[in-house]
C-alpha cells in the first residue's frame, strides 16, 4: 500500500526484540479468577480492584436501564444523545470528588487528549512527570505546545521547569501527572505539586485512573482528595469508570467555567457518540456501592499489605508501591515474557510490561491485586513468583531489583 513502508519488517523487529503482544480471548465475566485457554486461572492483571465489573448490583442496574433506555445513545451529546442519566452521572461524579461540574466522555484516553489539546495551543506549554500515562503525552503532542518533561516524582525537577518556561506572562503552562503511576504503583507528590503550579500561575491537571474508588477516605474520593486539596488547587481533576467503578467511560471534573469550557472546546467530547445510558445507571450505581460498601477498600488494603509481607519472605525485588499496582522488576523483555507464561502453565495469570510501555531494560511483571482476592491466593502467587525467580537465579539471568535511572524520552 505504501512503496515507503513494509509492515512486516516493523513486525518481524517487534518479535525478534521480544516485544510482540498478543490480545488474549477470555470466556465469561472478569473477575478474581477468568476463563482462558480453556481453563480456570487466577488474574492478578486486571484493574478491577474493586471486583464489581461483574457485581450483580450493576449487572441488574445495567439490564434494568437497557430495558427502559434501549443501548445506544444514538447520538453525541451536542446532538440528541445527551441522557437523564448521563446529566445524572455528571452530577453523581462532580459531587463524589468535590467539584461544580463534571463532563463526561467515551474513555480515559479520549478525556486526556481532549481536555489538553482544548486547553494547549502551540503557544503554550504543557509540563509533564516523565511516566506518565501515554494519554497525556499523546495529548500534549496532539495539542502542538512545547512539551516539558520533568524527573518523576520530583518537585524540585518540576520547579526547575517551570522556572525556565520563557515569558510566563504570554505563554499558557499546564502541569499534568497522574496521581498513581499505572506501571509503577507509586503516588505523586500532588500537595507540593499543587503548590508550584499556583506559585508560578500554572493550570494543574491529575489524572486519578488508578486512585479513583481506591484512596481517599470514607469516599474514596481519589488521590486529590486524600491530599485534601481543592477545585482550586487542583482546577481539573480526570477520572475513569472502567478501573475501580467496574464499568466503562471517563470523566473531567472541576469548576463550572472550566467544565463549561471543556464542553464547548474538547473535540473528543464534542464529536463523538455519548456513552450507552445503561452504562451510566451501571456507574451510578457502582459510586453508591463504593460508598456504601466500605470493606471493598479495607480488603483491598489488606490484600496489599498481605502481599507485600509474604513476598518481602522470599525476597522478592518489588518496586516502592502501597497501591494495588505491585510490579515486579525483570529487566529484559524476552525474560519477562517468560516469567508470565511460565506463571500461566501454572495457573497464574501476570502480565508481562515490556518497552515502549515502560523504559528500556526495565521489563516487569505487574501484579495488580483485587479486594476479592484471598490470602490463600496470595499464597499461592508469591509461591508461584519465589519459583520463576529462583530458576532463573540458578541458570544466572541478572534480574533488576530496583527501578534504572536516566528514564527515556520516548516512553509511552
Amino acid at each position: 500500500m505504501f512503496k515507503s513502508f513494509d509492515p512486516s519488517r516493523a513486525l518481524e523487529q517487534r518479535q525478534q526484540e521480544n516485544l510482540f503482544r498478543k490480545k488474549e480471548i477470555l470466556s465469561g465475566p472478569q473477575g478474581k479468577r477468568v476463563r482462558l485457554r480453556g481453563r480456570d486461572v487466577l488474574n492478578f492483571c486486571s484493574n478491577d480492584y474493586l471486583g464489581l465489573a461483574s457485581a450483580p448490583e450493576l449487572i441488574d442496574a445495567m439490564r434494568r436501564a437497557a430495558a427502559s433506555s434501549g443501548v445506544g445513545s444514538g447520538a453525541s451529546h451536542m446532538v440528541c444523545g445527551h441522557s437523564a442519566a448521563h446529566h445524572e452521572l455528571e452530577q453523581r461524579l462532580a459531587d463524589w470528588v468535590g467539584r461544580s461540574r463534571a463532563l463526561l466522555f467515551p474513555n480515559g484516553y479520549l478525556a486526556n487528549l481532549g481536555v489538553i489539546s482544548a486547553l494547549v495551543g502551540r503557544h503554550d506549554a504543557i509540563v509533564q512527570d516523565r511516566l506518565n500515562h501515554a494519554s497525556l503525552l499523546d495529548g500534549a503532542k496532539l495539542s502542538g505546545g512545547r512539551l516539558v518533561r520533568f524527573a518523576h516524582g520530583s518537585s524540585e525537577d518540576l520547579e526547575r521547569c517551570l522556572a525556565q518556561i520563557s515569558d510566563p506572562s504570554k505563554r499558557h503552562c499546564l502541569v499534568a501527572t497522574d496521581s498513581v503511576f499505572s506501571m509503577d504503583g507509586d503516588v505523586a507528590p500532588l500537595l507540593a505539586q499543587a503548590k508550584l503550579c499556583q506559585q508560578y500561575g500554572a493550570g494543574f491537571l491529575v489524572d486519578e485512573a488508578h486512585a479513583l474508588g481506591v484512596m481517599g477516605g470514607k469516599q474514596s474520593a481519589g488521590a486529590v482528595a486524600a491530599a485534601g486539596l481543592s477545585e482550586q488547587e487542583v482546577p481539573l481533576v480526570m477520572g475513569t469508570l472502567g478501573k475501580a467503578v467496574g464499568c466503562y467511560g471517563a470523566f473531567v471534573a472541576g469548576s463550572e467555567e472550566w467544565i463549561e469550557y471543556l464542553t464547548q472546546f474538547a473535540r473528543t467530547s464534542i464529536y463523538t457518540t455519548a456513552l450507552p445510558p445503561a452504562l451510566c445507571d451501571a456507574a451510578n450505581k457502582s459510586v453508591t456501592l463504593i460508598q456504601a460498601q466500605p470493606w471493598r477498600v479495607s480488603q483491598l488494603h489488606d490484600r496489599i499489605r498481605y502481599f507485600r509481607q509474604c513476598a518481602s519472605q522470599v525476597d522478592l525485588p518489588l518496586l516502592l508501591s502501597n497501591t494495588a499496582i505491585q510490579p515486579l522488576m525483570v529487566g529484559g523483555a524476552g525474560l519477562a515474557a517468560s516469567y508470565s507464561a511460565a506463571l500461566l502453565d501454572k495457573g497464574v495469570w501476570v502480565s508481562s510490561i515490556r518497552p515502549p510501555t515502560v523504559p528500556a531494560n526495565s521489563a516487569r511483571l505487574r501484579i495488580t491485586l483485587s479486594a476479592t482476592h484471598s490470602e490463600r491466593d496470595i499464597e499461592f502467587l508469591v509461591g508461584q513468583l519465589a519459583a520463576v525467580v529462583k530458576r532463573s537465579i540458578e541458570v544466572e539471568v541478572p534480574i533488576v531489583k530496583e527501578q534504572p535511572t536516566g528514564v527515556l524520552d520516548e516512553i509511552v
